[in-house]
């Protein structure tokens, strides 16, 4: 009996590790290499009536019958096509901007512009906002328009809509008699009443795994509509104090919220840089060689705020880009999730290699 026990042990030692539990990977959107596939027809559920839109959707549907812009199908081409280019235009390192530069936290400036995605066929319609902001470069190929930054996430969300997907599956199925699409940057100079609509024209570049893309649209800089924010290459440490801009849909009991566009309200947000992930979820810390690939911050941010800017208090320069919130663990639990700043700069040329472009 010895001798079994003796033998046995090894195995129990070697058994012991496949039951000791394990972190599960977050599933990102660009994991995913297709669509999901259709949902089989004896189980497809037939289609109510629409639902009324909301005084917000009302006006952005009347904006895109009266004013075409590119279709969202030919921008989700573009969005494919030129994720991960290099534009041959260089994104100014601007990480301590000048007094006339840096970001106005107390005055209702406007720099934050909302974007608009929207859809509608005869009788169902798909709206998605967020929001985004001017950059200090031009638009390649286009002098006259203004280059913005935003998040990817809604286009997406666009994309998979049962109101767009047929459309992006096969574009002989339905005609632009039948249904309109189309995005648009929108934006409220102060005291006015009635927000500007932008149409965009083309998607300069993108980065699906990061969820930024880089939009050329009629120009909101020239009349100046909105100025353009200065961006810090050089990632904000923990516990930086930074500024954070918050919309919401009514106007909260506490001070400090502004009209923004469309009857929404806005704020620069007071927070704090909490730390950075990988990819694979992993700590991160800057001035090492770990990828800074994602961004945690509190308060948790508003929806809408996505694709908004979050800036460093002292500096007044844009540290990241709001995506949303997410799960961290169970000690720390939902944080603020955002994209470093440092990582817009993968889309432009190096400072002073522009010109080798163009030559």
């Amino acid at each position: 009996m010895a001798l079994r026990l003796v033998l046995r042990r090894p195995t129990l030692r070697a058994i012991a590790p496949a039951v000791c539990p394990r972190s599960y990977a977050t599933v990102h959107p660009g994991t995913f290499a297709g669509e999901p596939p259709e949902i089989p027809e004896n189980n497809k559920a037939a289609p109510g009536p629409a639902a009324a839109p909301t005084a917000l959707d009302a006006l952005i549907l009347s904006e895109l019958r009266r004013m075409p812009s590119a279709s969202i199908p030919s921008l989700v081409r573009q969005f494919d096509d030129n994720a991960g280019k290099v534009l041959s235009v260089a994104l100014p390192y601007e990480s301590r901007p000048g007094a006339e530069r840096r970001v106005r936290f107390e005055e209702n400036d406007h720099s934050v512009l909302m974007v608009a995605h929207a859809a509608q066929d005869a009788d169902r319609h798909k709206v998605s906002v967020c929001s985004g902001f001017a950059l200090n470069v031009p638009a390649e190929g286009e002098e006259s328009r203004s280059v913005l930054l935003t998040c990817a996430h809604t286009l997406q969300e666009m994309r998979r809509s049962p109101l767009l997907s047929p459309v992006l599956n096969d574009t002989a199925k339905i005609t632009d008699a039948l249904l309109r699409s189309g995005t648009y940057v929108v934006s409220q100079a102060p005291g006015k009443h009635v927000p500007s609509f932008h149409p965009v024209r083309a998607i300069q570049s993108s980065l699906p795994r990061p969820d930024l893309v880089v939009l050329s649209a009629d120009s909101v800089v020239n009349p100046p509509i909105a100025h353009t924010l200065p961006i810090s290459p050089y990632p904000a440490y923990p516990g930086t104090t930074i500024r954070a801009h918050f919309v919401v849909v009514t106007e909260p009991a506490e001070g400090g919220w502004h009209p923004w566009v469309g009857g929404l309200w806005s704020k620069w947000v007071r927070g704090t840089v909490l730390g950075y992930r990988d990819y694979a979820g992993r700590e991160a810390q800057p001035g090492t060689y770990d990828a800074l690939s994602h961004l945690l911050f509190e308060p948790l941010p508003t929806p809408g705020s996505s694709g908004g800017p979050i800036v460093d208090e002292e500096s007044g320069a844009v540290v990241g880009v709001i995506l949303g919130t997410r799960m961290d663990n169970r000690v720390g639990g939902v944080r603020g999730w955002g994209v470093p700043a440092e990582m817009v700069y993968e889309m432009f040329s190096l400072p002073g290699l522009e010109l080798k472009y163009k030559a």
